[in-house]
């Protein structure tokens, strides 16, 4: 990350957002997120960037028997181990390039927002394939091709501050793109649908659904929401293992 990234401010930042204060249902996409969990009952769970364990949490209360969250944040760990505890959870500290993935370990493998920080999906992509059991399912939200292929993720607006559009450029040209998330300067990696789908297929993935997230109709009175419809931000993926 640039030399502007703060740490403590940007956690903070993180924290006052609906989704880290009050879970799923202020999040978005998760009115179609949650379409796409299999059946969880006696099942074990990896899941992928776990942040505040929101996810793994659900998984428990969906009848998971175990669930490991892992994040490369302390500091979201920790919020984790005391806004979501449970003895089925293990939260551990390890980046999702550096987790080990062990062979035939897991019926279901998700991971939400966090794999467009990935520079090589396909090596990801291949871990998760062996480290799931057969017919074990990959669920993932991705930030959107489209989202991202610009960079700086802001809309142009007029002088008087009116949004005309979303700029859509270099999308061809995947790799690192600097932006300013909640008021700090991150590095995200912009990767192509084909790249995002096609690399699915030659890890040995059968792709089961795919969704772009949109507002809900409940959501659709809040402020900015209609903006929210005239481009996708988010990618779901739901992948099964073909093994």
């Amino acid at each position: 990350m640039g030399n502007e990234y703060d740490e403590e401010g940007f956690f903070l930042r993180y924290a006052s957002m609906d989704r880290s204060r009050y879970g799923l249902n202020a999040a978005g996409e998760w009115h179609q997120l949650r379409l796409l969990f299999p059946p969880l009952d006696g099942k074990d769970v990896l899941d992928l960037g776990c942040g505040y364990g929101w996810h793994s949490m659900y998984c428990i209360q969906k009848g998971a028997r175990k669930v490991l969250g892992i994040d490369s944040s302390e500091r979201m760990l920790q919020q984790a181990r005391k806004m979501n505890a449970d003895e089925r959870i293990e939260y551990r500290r390890t980046g999702i390039e550096e987790y080990d993935y062990p062979a035939d370990s897991w019926d279901l493998v998700v991971s939400n927002l966090a794999l467009h920080y990935i520079e090589d999906l396909g090596k990801v992509y291949s871990d998760v394939y062996r480290t799931l059991r057969s017919r074990g399912i990959f669920l993932f939200n991705i930030e959107h091709p489209t989202f991202t292929a610009e960079g700086r993720e802001e809309w142009v607006c007029s002088s008087d501050g009116k949004r005309l559009f979303w700029p859509v450029d270099n999308y061809f040209s995947p790799g690192p793109r600097e932006t300013i998330f909640l008021g700090s300067k991150v590095v995200k990696q912009h990767h192509t649908l084909t790249q995002i789908l096609n690399g699915l297929v030659e890890s040995g993935f059968d792709i089961k659904a795919v969704m772009e997230a949109h507002p809900s109709k409940e959501m659709m009175n809040l402020e900015g929401m209609d903006d929210e419809m005239r481009r996708p931000m988010m990618l779901l993926v739901k992948a099964e293992a073909g093994k």
